[in-house]
């Protein structure tokens, strides 16, 4: 799965009606001035700390970081002036249209959290974890296998060297464990214990850990078969909210949500944001209220989507209001 994916984004431009998905970004400019003013209200929260690390981990095309910036300088310019801008991008062609979009911003990238500099930061993962490759587990007989890819097809083998495993499921369950994630969550919440900050992840998935086969393969916005065509289609896996919060704990972060992404951007303004635009663009209203309507409604993004934060244990003090946006957590 590591290498299809990187296979995929090193070589195309997925995003958008042309691509093979779209992303909430892409569907609102609200959503990324949402986030940036999240960032901007945890740098009032943290001291206003100068400079600040503002880090986004695979920022796409750079839209998301191009609406924050926009809204965090109009709103909050001190912290536009103190932020420094990060990027963990691995694709030489999203590298190249997060460059075009965001050169005013002076960007730095990363091809991984571990090349950041020190100090405290501000963290940005929008379906980011869901392409980090996973492992399954199949129940078969009171004990459980691997699955691999062998010859283009699914196959089961001993699970050597497994994570720990429930000893109490069905014949047949598929558990999925994602240890590229778990790894980034612990390695960032020790970060954060240590240096400051919070980092904000929204993704799709479960709040609480579970069974089942979620991988999955997206080709021009319709599903496809994961092992037809390695590197030509986009692969994902729910994302295990329980357990990344978990590990962000273990190493030393305190954690909010997960929450329905829904009631995380109701909290945040996203739907007042999106009647502003659409009374100041009359000709696009209906587009900007669809919009957001989709990124909140359960039917839509707003239930499947979830949004997880990690944070600072001095920024989840009793003393202190909920994080933005979980205050209903």
């Amino acid at each position: 799965m590591a290498r299809a994916v990187a296979a995929y984004y090193a070589r195309r431009d997925p995003f958008g009606a042309a691509g093979d998905f779209t992303t909430a970004p892409e569907i609102s400019q609200a959503f990324g001035e949402c986030l940036g003013l999240w960032a901007a209200v945890l740098w009032q929260r943290m001291g206003r700390p100068d400079p600040v690390l503002l880090v986004e981990l695979g920022p796409g095309r750079g839209t998301l970081m191009a609406d924050a910036l926009r809204a965090i300088a109009q709103v909050m310019p001190g912290f536009r002036a103190a932020l420094r801008l990060h990027l963990v991008e691995q694709s030489p062609v999203l590298r190249a249209a997060q460059a075009a979009r965001l050169a005013d911003a002076a960007p730095t990238w990363h091809g991984a959290t571990e090349g950041l500099p020190p100090g405290p930061a501000l963290i940005l993962g929008n379906e980011f974890l869901d392409a980090l490759p996973i492992r399954q587990f199949v129940r078969r007989g009171g004990a459980w296998r691997e699955r691999f890819v062998e010859g283009g097809a699914f196959v089961e083998g001993p699970a050597e060297d497994a994570p720990p495993l429930p000893d109490a499921a069905p014949e047949g369950a598929v558990r999925e464990v994602g240890e590229a994630a778990l790894a980034l969550a612990a390695g960032l919440g020790a970060r954060l214990a240590a240096q400051g900050g919070a980092a904000l992840f929204l993704d799709y998935g479960p709040a609480e850990s579970g069974f089942g086969d979620s991988l999955q393969a997206l080709a021009r916005h319709a599903a496809a078969d994961p092992l037809a065509a390695p590197g030509e289609a986009d692969l994902t896996a729910h994302v295990d909210f329980a357990a990344i919060a978990a590990a962000a704990r273990a190493g030393g972060a305190v954690t909010a949500g997960p929450l329905p992404q829904g009631i995380f951007l109701q909290s945040l303004g996203l739907v007042t944001r999106a009647a502003m635009l659409a009374r100041a663009r009359p000709e696009s209203a209906g587009m900007q209220l669809s919009a957001a309507q989709r990124l909140i409604a359960p039917e839509g993004m707003g239930r499947l989507f979830k949004a997880l934060a990690l944070c600072h244990p001095g920024l989840r003090h009793p003393g202190l209001p909920p994080l933005p946006g979980f205050e209903t957590a």
